[in-house]
Parts: C-alpha cells; structure tokens; sequence
C-alpha cells in the first residue's frame, strides 16, 4: 500500500515541493499540509487540483496519520519546535525527513531523539533556489540508513529534485556538513559578484561588459544571481529568496563547523558582514542575499568619499539620504551619483527649514494681527494657512523623497519574479 505523505513548512521552497509531490508524486492519498500560518497551507491546497491536498490545524494531528513526514523550516529552533511536536504522536516506523539548512549538531540530536521514539531519520538538505524549487530541479543531499532514503527516492529526482549526491548508511549529520560547505560557495560567489559589479562600475568599465563576461564564462547560477542584482531584483521583492537572516545563519554555522576542524573560513567572514549590512539596510527577513551588491556599493562609496562616511554623518543626514541600495543607477558615474546623494541629504534640511519659517510666521502673526474686535479671527485665519500650507507642501516633499508607491518592472528575468 502506498504511503501517506506529510509536509510540514510552507516557505518559498515547502510551497514548490509540495506542489511537486502533487502533481509528478503519484500520490494515491491526499499530501497532507502544515504550515504555522494555516492561511498559507489553505491558499496552497486552493491553487491545487480538489481532493489532492489535505490541510490539519496542528503537526500532531497529520502525524497520526502520516507515514512519511517532510519538515522544511527556516532555522534550528523550528526544526527542534517541528520535531517535539511530531514526538507528541506515536511515531514508531514512520521515517521522518528533515530538509532544513540546521547546524550537524541540531541534525545529530534531532535524529537521536526520533530514533529513540521508534521513527527513522533522514536528513535530506536541498541545493537549489526557489525557481528550482518551482521546476523540480532541486539537488537532494540525502544522509541516514539506505532502506529509508530507498523509501524516499519515488519522491526525488524526478518529482522534486533532478539529481541526488547520497550518504547512504552514513550518519545524518554528514549531509547537513555537505550543504553549510556548499552554502558557504554560494555565499562567496555572491560576495565575489557584488565587488566585481561595483569595480566595474567603480572604474569606469561599466556593470554590463562584467555581467556579459559572467554569463558568458560562468552562466548557470552565477549568471541568475548577476542578474538579480543589475535588475535590482533583490530590492524590489515582498519577500526574499534567500533571507539575509537565513544566509548569516548558515555562513555562522559553516564558520564554527571550520573552526572545530581548525580550518578559517576568511571568505565566508567577509561575506557575513556584508550580509549585516544588508540585514541593518532591510531587515535580516526582508534582505536578500543578493542584497550585498548594495552592501559593497555602499561601502565603497564610503571609502571612496570621506565626506560621505556613516561615521561622520549625522543622525539628520543618515534620517534623510536616500540608500544606494535602491536608487543609485549603476550606469551612472560615481561623481555622479555622489552629487545626487548629496543633493538627496540636502533635500532633508529643507522639512525643518521650512518647519522654522512656519513657526516664524505664526508667531508674527500672533504678535501682528491688527488689533481690535477681530483680532482672534486674523490670528487663527493666518496661522491655519500657513500651517495648511507648510501640511500640503511637506506630504507632497516627502512623497517625492521616499515614494509610498513604485513602478513594477516589466523586464524582471523569469524565474524570479515574485507572486
């Protein structure tokens, strides 16, 4: 009989598989849906043919009824959150498979609490983003006792994945060393494509030949992340592809697995302050790895113009520059994008100057209206408008220097437009 499939996580990556498991898994059951937030596994189960999807208030509910259980969630305390939840439920054969990015140690204690319950444990990591994700071309890291990662391949390459690099009967921690190794080239590569594309830019080469040189040379990945930073495609998304949040805490687990070895991971340090930067920008859950084109444009920026250093601006200027993590055109010059960050800083002035020539004014007009039985009415008629006024102008200054509302871009590559 054919087994009944759980998912637990329903993020960019959960949302993909799980549609993959439904339409190539042949499933004969219903997939078996959770997420935190119910209303996302609702909307999942609505995008997906009647009958193929079943969506349960709590992991302990589906667990009851599932054989093989998928957990996909952002960090270790949602996989150790995932696991006690699923250890509320007798789970005595059924093999459970964690596809999170975790620390080995998390991975090791996590498969030594569900083997203790009876369960089987695989670790399975995934190479891949989110449009691979969509495509079913992840790469499954798959690491625990050969009969069950045998009970797990139907679902990999094919459905959701394209390849597999096993560790049969290897220890489940193995696979989750491979993947922070493999993340931490992932994240050098982007570090080295940030500061290449801003010394193109920086010295006059320009963005585009560097981008023509990566897809030509490199293309695949590198090109795909190349793109999403020349597009400003990182910037423009609701919701990250790879979050800045998630990204530091695979470069920290990558760099202490290292130091345990005695091995310095000096690229992957650099490209982690980076990621601060990116995270202090947008929001460690908002940025996006690719967000540390912004990163290095911004510091460079910094050392290349005294005058323009964080640490020698006030707490005015830094309230009111608008970020060259979004504006700045990277076919413009240097020169002349520091002219319009200036500009852009002296623009902020402009809300107090103006505040001060209200204020001037109004105490004019308490002091000058002319005297006599409407008096009262002079004063409250002048200083309304010139309060309105000032009101008016201010909205429609501040709407110019941070607009509410932006254009889509149509020109967005496919693959990683965001729904």
């Amino acid at each position: 009989m054919a087994p009944q499939l759980m998912f637990i996580g329903l993020g960019n990556m959960g949302r993909a598989m799980s549609k993959n498991l439904v339409e190539k898994g042949n499933l004969d059951k219903p997939l078996i849906l959770y997420n935190r937030t119910k209303k996302r596994a609702e909307d999942l189960a609505a995008s997906l043919p009647a009958g193929k999807t079943e969506v349960v208030s709590s992991i302990a509910e589906g667990v009851k009824k599932a054989d093989i259980i998928f957990n996909i969630v952002s960090n270790d305390a949602a996989v150790k959150e995932a696991v006690s939840a699923i250890l509320e439920s007798d789970v005595t054969g059924k093999v459970v498979v964690d596809c999170s990015t975790i620390h080995p140690d998390t991975t090791k204690q996590v498969a030594a609490d569900l083997a203790a319950k009876g369960a089987e444990f695989v670790a399975s990591p995934v190479f891949g983003a989110p449009a691979m994700a969509d495509a079913g071309k992840l790469i499954f890291v798959p690491a625990g006792t050969k009969s069950a990662i045998d009970r797990l391949r139907p679902y990999f390459t094919g459905v959701m994945g394209r390849a597999e690099i096993p560790f049969d009967d290897r220890a489940p921690e193995t696979a989750l060393q491979l993947k922070l190794l493999g993340n931490s080239f992932i994240l050098n590569m982007v570090t080295v494509l940030g500061e290449g594309l801003t010394l193109g830019e920086k010295s006059g080469v320009g963005v585009e030949p560097v981008k023509q040189f990566v897809d030509l040379l490199f293309g695949g990945v590198h090109s795909a992340y190349a793109a999403r930073m020349v597009d400003g495609v990182y910037w423009k998304m609701d919701e990250p592809l790879f979050s800045a949040d998630n990204a530091r805490k695979d470069a920290g687990h990558a760099i202490n697995m290292a130091a345990a070895v005695g091995v310095d991971l000096k690229l992957a340090k650099l490209g982690d302050s980076y990621l601060q930067t990116v995270a202090d920008h947008a929001g460690g859950s908002k940025g996006d790895i690719a967000g540390i084109y912004g990163a290095v444009r911004k510091q460079s920026s910094s050392i290349g113009h005294n005058e323009l250093s964080t640490t020698t601006l006030s707490p005015l200027h830094l309230a009111f520059s608008t970020s060259v993590f979004s504006i700045e055109n990277p076919h413009l010059t240097a020169a002349k994008n520091l002219e319009i960050q200036i500009e852009t800083m002296a623009q902020g002035y402009s809300v107090f100057i103006g505040l001060v020539v209200v204020a001037a004014l109004c105490v004019g007009a308490w002091f000058l209206s002319p005297k006599g039985e409407n008096q009262t009415t002079w004063r409250s008629s002048l200083i309304i408008a010139f309060i309105s006024c000032y009101l008016m102008w201010f909205v429609t200054f501040m709407a110019q220097l941070h607009p509410l509302i932006e254009p889509r871009r149509t020109t967005v590559k496919a693959g990683f437009q965001h729904e």
